[in-house]
């Protein structure tokens, strides 16, 4: 028979040690879910993990319905379907705090990292709820935010990133604006094949079972303030300050100064907990409530992730 015991703690997310295989994690299902209702994500400790074959079974056992990523933001490897390497970043960078794909109209409210191999060092994937970086934030900035929503501006121009193909998995400019137009994108062909969209989303959402109201974007993550400050200076002068990579700004079309952005990752910052990796460990993250990010590392590191259970995002921000 095997076990599960859940220890809770100040600073680290919810760990659950389980006895058994990884064939056993879906007799957990419940207990998983009840966790993740609770406290927006659990660490499930005590499993083999020998390869893929097995991550891909614990992400079947605690998600329904894995989906494809669309539009990434950086590049990954796709294993299986549904089932990707982590995001390809530098390990010496820390990957700033943000909720994944939520520049996109569909969006997975699960997310599962299942780990191979951990890391010499560093290299957890830290988590932050987005309730409670709601509550930290002034209730000027997010009046703004909520009013007018967030931009993100897009420039493919194989600088850093993905480029146009790669981002909507196609070689067709045609089928890239049906998506376009399909999704609320705006778009502008450039010269020497490149492509600049543009689109509004929502800042604060509501969580479909509890109804409470949660920061849910990637304003300070995919604002130019966050880069380093060289690579954002040679980026400005080599495609100009409208040919970014990327940016944010608010709804309204207004820009965000560095000390904005700094406040939203400072407000991530207090409210952030984590857990050092270690082998067969298997992150469930609710990926509405709960924003990640990952830190620096040293030595190899293999996490697997999948995203799944998508669910629609509303519209409803304009420029007024």
């Amino acid at each position: 028979m095997t076990t599960f015991e859940l220890t809770v703690a100040p600073g680290r997310p919810p760990v659950a040690r389980i006895t058994g295989t990884v064939d056993d994690l879906g007799d957990h299902r419940a207990a998983v879910d009840a966790v993740v209702a609770e406290h927006g994500a659990v660490l499930l400790r005590g499993l083999r993990l020998p390869g893929l074959d097995a991550a891909e079974r614990a992400v079947r056992a605690v998600c329904t319905a894995p989906m494809a990523e669309y539009e990434p933001f950086a590049p990954r490897t796709e294993h299986r379907p549904g089932l990707y390497s982590a995001t390809e970043w530098p390990p010496d960078q820390p990957m700033c705090m943000h909720h994944e794909l939520s520049y996109a109209r569909t969006v997975p409210s699960r997310q599962v990292f299942a780990c191979l191999t951990a890391p010499e060092q560093g290299g957890a994937v830290a988590l932050a709820d987005g309730a409670a970086v709601l509550r930290g934030l002034p209730a000027g900035l997010v009046e703004r935010f909520e009013r007018h929503g967030w931009e993100l501006l897009r420039s493919h121009n194989g600088a850093v990133g993905v480029d146009w193909r790669t981002a909507f998995a196609t070689t067709d400019r045609a089928e890239v604006e049906r998506y376009c137009k399909e999704n609320g994108i705006g778009w502008t062909w450039g010269p020497q094949d490149t492509l600049r969209t543009t689109r509004l989303r929502p800042a604060v959402l509501r969580h479909p079972a509890t109804g409470e109201r949660i920061w849910f974007n990637q304003i300070a993550f995919l604002n130019e303030w966050t880069m380093d400050p060289v690579v954002r200076e040679y980026l400005a002068f080599e495609f100009g300050p409208d040919g970014l990579p990327f940016t944010t700004r608010c709804g309204d079309g207004s820009p965000l100064d560095a000390a904005t952005v700094d406040l939203i990752n400072a407000v991530y910052d207090a409210h952030t907990v984590r857990e050092p990796w270690q082998d067969g460990d298997v992150l469930v993250v609710d990926n509405l409530r709960t924003a990640h990010s990952r830190d620096p590392y040293q030595g190899e590191r293999q996490v697997a992730v999948a995203l799944a259970d998508p669910v629609a995002v509303p519209a409803g921000v304009s420029r007024s």
